[in-house]
């Protein structure tokens, strides 16, 4: 689950708590997803994970960044000047609209009639809510993501020689496995109206097991078979990151309540919110660092240092744990610090680390 260079690193970190990048590992991963997707375009939506580190390893693979502000846009493009850039996101300001791009995923009529009124060129895809049956999915962006039919059509007179449609954008749900996602893919790309379709993310990754991974291999071979001279696009974010990232901490009191055994740790969910955004618990490895006071083989709720009760990172894990031993959270290079309330409470932030090899 975790790598051993990981671990190494762990044990040898000069202050915690801290998150660590395996840059080898993403490396390996998003190689093999770019060779599974075939002719598929592969872009990284960078709300996942923005680090700098790991869109550096990313950017020699991908075709291009989907970002979904003005500040997403200005980080992606000063690291990487030229990169295809798709903007998307409800919402988007009059300057968001002005800002450069590859393509824009234009999200209601009037968003559409705002860029018009700009007098610049823009290379757009609506995107669609089509209100399909998603069985299934750990989210769905239905209710006030994207447009309707009665939406895309009364887009689709509004276009001219300087707005340019390209195609469709629908980023449905969430938590999907292939067979799921091709599903969608094939209600989408039936009718071959538009001649380019961005499907979005969603791809499953199970924090349960973290050794089951998304078929991408049967994703793209499925994609081909529908592409039919179309051209096709994904844009995931967690999949592609989320195994790469571990947050690493240290025990500081392990006490019973009311017969049940709690671990605390330094830090906190205000780092790693993931847990408790998705309602999982978050897998480790403890790494025994420590000589202090513990319990041995029992179930044990791993929490963090802040004054919730929702502070949690896992609950009634058997495990063994001492006083000074260091824990190890994988799957933390998605939604992780980046979507955390770090200055609740004001404990001092992470550290951050990337190993190269």
């Amino acid at each position: 689950m975790i790598a051993p260079r990981v671990q190494e690193a762990a044990v040898r970190l000069p202050r915690l708590p801290a998150y660590v990048y395996d840059l080898p590992t993403l490396d390996a991963h998003v190689a093999a997803v770019r060779r599974a997707l075939g002719a598929t375009e592969l872009y990284y939506a960078v709300k996942a994970n923005p680090d700098a580190g790991l869109l550096r390893v990313l950017a020699g693979h991908v075709d291009g960044f989907e970002v979904s502000s003005a500040g997403e846009h200005a980080h992606v493009t000063g690291l990487f000047p030229g990169m295809p850039v798709a903007l998307g996101g409800p919402g988007k300001t009059d300057a968001e609209l002005r800002l450069p791009h590859h393509r824009l995923h234009v999200e209601s009529p009037y968003e559409l009639r705002r860029l018009l009124d700009t007098g610049l060129e823009a290379d757009v895809l609506l995107r669609l809510n089509p209100g399909l049956p998603v069985e299934g999915a750990a989210l769905t962006m239905g209710g006030p993501f994207g447009m309707d039919a009665a939406g895309v059509a009364e887009c689709l007179p509004l276009f001219t020689d300087r707005v340019r449609l390209r195609g469709l954008h629908a980023h449905l749900a969430s938590g999907l496995s292939a067979p799921q996602l091709l599903g969608l893919a094939e209600a989408l790309l039936g009718d071959g109206a538009y001649e380019e379709v961005n499907l979005g993310g969603g791809m499953a990754v199970s924090y349960a097991s973290p050794g089951e991974r998304f078929d991408w291999a049967a994703y793209g071979a499925g994609l081909d078979a529908l592409r039919r001279g179309r051209l096709l696009r994904v844009e995931p974010g967690r999949a592609l990151t989320a195994y790469c990232g571990s947050y690493v901490t240290r025990v500081v009191d392990v006490k019973r309540v009311h017969g049940q055994a709690y671990a605390v740790v330094l830090g906190g969910t205000h780092h790693l919110r993931t847990p408790v955004t998705k309602g999982h618990d978050q897998p480790f490895v403890v790494l025994p660092t420590g000589a202090g006071p513990g319990v041995t083989d029992e179930p044990v709720t791993v929490v963090g240092q802040l004054c919730t009760p929702k502070d949690v990172f896992a609950r009634n894990i058997g495990t063994s744990v001492r006083v000074g031993d260091t824990v190890v959270f994988a799957m933390a290079g998605a939604y992780a610090w980046n979507i955390s309330h770090h200055d609740f409470l004001m404990h001092p932030k992470p550290a951050f680390h990337h190993l190269t090899s």
